[in-house]
């Protein structure tokens, strides 16, 4: 069929909007634009019919690599493990209906830890929303508890500069994911293309700089603290302010703990960390928290798994000092007397500097004391724990072992959720910043392997284990697949004790052991199964066969290695502190129970 000659005249008239500064592209052309301009490298996803028109697109360019996964929650996993471990924004892809509810998972555990994530989801049609399309869900709404913010995008005209929001949103403030909801025929229409350099929202401007007179009162409280106390959580991590953080603490020479998701911000093998807090904290960690008359909070929200009761804690009475970036955050469960709002790095950047103006310096007879009294607590040695007889793998050695082996090396741990996730934490050191990947807030199961998968993406010269469980690995276990077909030589060291660990400890303690559903009772053959997926199995059941079984996996750099160590079945997670107590009514063993 011949061309008319007003389509000719259209399409000349195009091609001269379309210049070398705005080429006009498909929808689907300028988001890859758009992650090229962001500097993405990897992104994780899943197609689908709604997102075709966009993995054509990563089909014709050469830059950011695709890496296929089994299922979309590990993709959002495996995304949000690299952002975690790099500091940068993670991004996946899913198609629309299932895909999106499928994801929805692992959006939920990076908004629960505040993880710079950008999720594109496909969507049916603009003109088919709201008619019950195929594959159609209401994106929008179903995610919007469980993100920083999201966006519809209904005109191409709209998408660069709706994917630069979404990137400026998810990075800036309190980070979190954002997700982008581009219906299929956005993807495929055309517009000149524009990335904006800069962005700038009415209704989003974020505080970085804290309030210098609040600054000044929190430094006058610490100078004049008998018992100071420092409590950091992941808001120090994901500032990246582990060095500012250090420098306050040798400067002062004060106690400090971190959370769950703090671990690494400060140096657990430094005498003044006093190991993590909270419902699986120390001794010494937990009695200083409740005993201490300041307390320095940075980055950190009181949640109940730190401060336990909050009437408890609120018994003692203390001057708190709480810096954090988002103000929601502050005396939300705690009343505290000096709320800073600004960004960690900023804040203790500008205390420091007070500190070396003011030339003050701590009481240090009071310290001293202070420092007694912590001694006295650590003396309980709340994290020893015994071998038994010696004919049965004791959880504890494994991780203990592992940090032995790895403490001096470039190494990453990722875990899932239960038991094995918290000896991991107590048991393995910390030394260095965003080294530990593991779901805090969300508590979520599956995370390990698709979490290590981004990781040694990110990290490929690292080392990267997963700790994990025979319940949660099971998963997520099919990205097994996706290591063999990536290339990502992950070690997994699997805690396996038959049991879903946690629960049944939880049902030891709470429920008079009544043990319902939490036996596993028809596991598979792991090694058997590892091999399968194309991997390297071992069966480790004898504790003498433990550091040969590591040294192994480690000498096999370029395979994937799944170590399935049978564990005791009875060992319980102590220190412990139970639903509804305070953070000092601790079950430190068995025979408490």
């Amino acid at each position: 069929m011949e061309i008319s000659k007003a389509e000719i005249a259209s399409a000349a008239a195009a091609l001269s909007l379309a210049d070398d500064k705005h080429p006009e592209l498909m929808g689907s052309e300028i988001l890859v634009r758009a992650l090229q301009l962001e500097n993405v490298k990897h992104i994780w996803g899943y197609p689908g019919g709604a997102v075709l028109y966009i993995y054509d697109a990563f089909y014709k360019q050469d830059t950011i690599q695709h890496v296929l996964v089994r299922h979309e929650q590990a993709a959002v996993h495996a995304a949000d493990g690299y952002a975690r471990a790099t500091g940068e924004v993670g991004v996946a892809l899913v198609t629309s209906g299932p895909g999106v509810t499928n994801a929805v998972t692992g959006i939920a555990t990076a908004y629960m830890d505040s993880i710079p994530m950008v999720i594109i989801t496909g969507q049916v049609p603009t003109h088919a929303i709201g008619l019950d399309a195929f594959q159609e869900c209401d994106t929008v709404g179903i995610t919007r508890p469980i993100v920083k913010h999201n966006f519809l995008v209904k005109d191409v005209r709209d998408l660069a500069e709706t994917l630069k929001k979404a990137f400026h949103i998810a990075r800036t403030g309190r980070p979190g994911p954002v997700v982008v909801d581009i219906p299929k025929d956005v993807s495929f229409k055309k517009c000149a293309f524009h990335y904006p350099e800069t962005v700038e929202m009415r209704s989003y401007n974020p505080v970085r700089k804290g309030h210098t007179g609040q600054i000044r009162k929190a430094l006058q409280l610490l100078l004049a603290a008998k018992r100071p106390y420092i409590y950091t959580g992941g808001g120090v991590l994901l500032s990246n302010a582990s060095e500012e953080l250090r420098t306050l603490v040798n400067m002062l020479g004060y106690p400090c703990t971190n959370t769950l998701m703090g671990l690494g911000a400060f140096p657990a093998s430094d005498p003044k960390f006093l190991g993590m807090l909270g419902m699986h904290g120390t001794v010494e960690a937990n009695n200083a928290m409740q005993h201490c008359d300041v307390l320095l909070a940075v980055g950190a929200r009181f949640d109940d798994r730190v401060i336990g009761n909050p009437k408890h804690f609120a018994q003692n009475e203390r001057k708190i000092i709480h810096i954090d970036i988002d103000p929601s955050s502050i005396s939300k469960r705690v009343k505290v007397d000096v709320p800073i709002v600004g960004d960690v790095k900023d804040v203790l950047t500008e205390l420091i500097a007070m500190i070396r103006e003011s030339g003050l310096k701590p009481d240090a007879n009071a310290l001293g004391g202070w420092w007694d009294t912590i001694a006295g607590w650590r003396k309980r040695d709340c994290m020893k724990y015994s071998l038994g007889s010696g004919d049965v793998i004791k959880p504890q050695y494994v991780v203990e072992t592992l940090w032995n082996m790895t403490k001096d090396a470039d190494t990453y741990i990722t875990s899932d959720v239960g038991q094995h996730q918290m000896w991991a934490a107590q048991y393995y050191k910390f030394d260095e910043p965003r080294r530990w990947i593991n779901s805090g807030g969300l508590g979520t199961m599956g995370v390990g392997i698709p979490y290590a998968m981004g990781v040694k993406l990110a990290k490929p010269d690292s080392e990267v284990f997963c700790v994990t469980g025979e319940g949660s690995v099971q998963m997520c276990i099919q990205e097994l697949s996706t290591c063999l077909q990536y290339n990502t030589p992950i070690k997994i060291v699997a805690l396996n004790n038959r049991y879903l660990g946690m629960v049944r400890q939880w049902q030891q303690v709470e429920y008079a052991g009544r043990y319902s559903s939490s036996y596993m009772d028809a596991l598979p053959d792991f090694v058997k199964l590892a091999e399968a997926y194309g991997h390297v199995g071992m069966l480790i059941e004898r504790p003498e066969d433990v550091e040969p079984a590591l040294r192994e996996a480690r000498r096999l750099k370029d395979r994937t290695v799944f170590m399935d160590f049978r564990t005791d079945p009875t060992e319980n997670v102590f220190p412990m502190v139970q639903a509804g107590k305070g953070i000092t009514e601790m079950l430190l063993g068995s025979e408490d129970l």
